[in-house]
């Protein structure tokens, strides 16, 4: 999922690749040069935290490139995935300066920041903001109901079947619409990781893949490269014909 963006991190936003999915999306001409007065740029090494649960929080930001988990620490140390951030999602929350999960980059991620205090400013004055950042939110209220069905009612396979469909959907989303024929990505995080975000073992995981491989509904080039030859199968491997969590 991650790619190498040909995008000059000095540049101007309407030249950002990840603009039409990200919170500037609605934004007309003049609020865009508002926002690029004011934005900076960060990037995180892999393994890198991004941000501690309940540590000042004092941007917000969008992600431009890269991969990061949202993690919590369960009270017997096991660490437990709620949440995985891919280009165009927004981090932070306005009006809030803290998180109730840790942030870490998986792999190298560049952030489009901006200052908590002039960005709750913003929201004020550019309407168009306000409102994608209302979208977004509620979508991710819709993602995570959805994913509390996935973890509490699907087999490991649904499981496994219902997260490579997320990601094959949010491809397409970054592509700018759905992908004709088969679909290629990336995994954008680990076996291990991916068994921390769905409740599973990683041998579970590992077999589960294993069998979609040998049942042809994906294939593997390597370890992370994964095609989806027929998206429709895929779906009802998954037992759910609209899966919309991770959009």
């Amino acid at each position: 999922m991650t790619h190498a963006l040909p995008f000059d991190l000095e540049g101007h936003c309407a030249s950002c690749p990840i603009r039409h999915r990200a919170v500037c999306s609605r934004c007309d001409a003049e609020e865009l040069a508002r926002m690029n007065e004011l934005k900076f740029y960060r990037t995180y090494s892999p393994g890198q935290t991004v941000a501690l649960r309940g540590e000042t929080l004092d941007f917000v930001a969008t992600v431009v490139q890269g991969t990061a988990t949202l993690e919590r620490v369960t009270e017997d140390g096991r660490t437990q995935i709620v949440g995985i951030l891919l280009p165009s999602d927004f981090l932070g929350r306005p009006g809030r300066d803290g998180l109730s999960y840790d942030v870490m980059a998986v792999n190298e991620v560049k952030l489009c920041c901006f200052r908590r205090k002039p960005f709750e400013s913003l929201l004020d004055d550019v309407p168009h903001l306000q409102e994608r950042l209302l979208d977004m939110t509620l979508d991710e209220l819709d993602a995570a109901r959805d994913w509390m069905l996935l973890l509490g009612r699907k087999t490991a396979r649904e499981k496994i079947a219902s997260f490579l469909v997320l990601l094959a959907n949010r491809c397409d989303q970054l592509n700018g619409g759905k992908t004709r024929g088969s679909r290629h990505f990336d995994l954008p995080v680990s076996r291990e990781a991916i068994a921390n975000f769905t409740g599973l073992t990683i041998e579970t995981v590992s077999r589960q893949i294993s069998i979609l491989r040998r049942e042809q509904l994906i294939s593997l080039d390597g370890v992370r490269k994964v095609t989806v030859p027929d998206s429709a199968a895929l779906r009802r491997a998954a037992g759910d014909d609209d899966i919309n969590a991770l959009n």
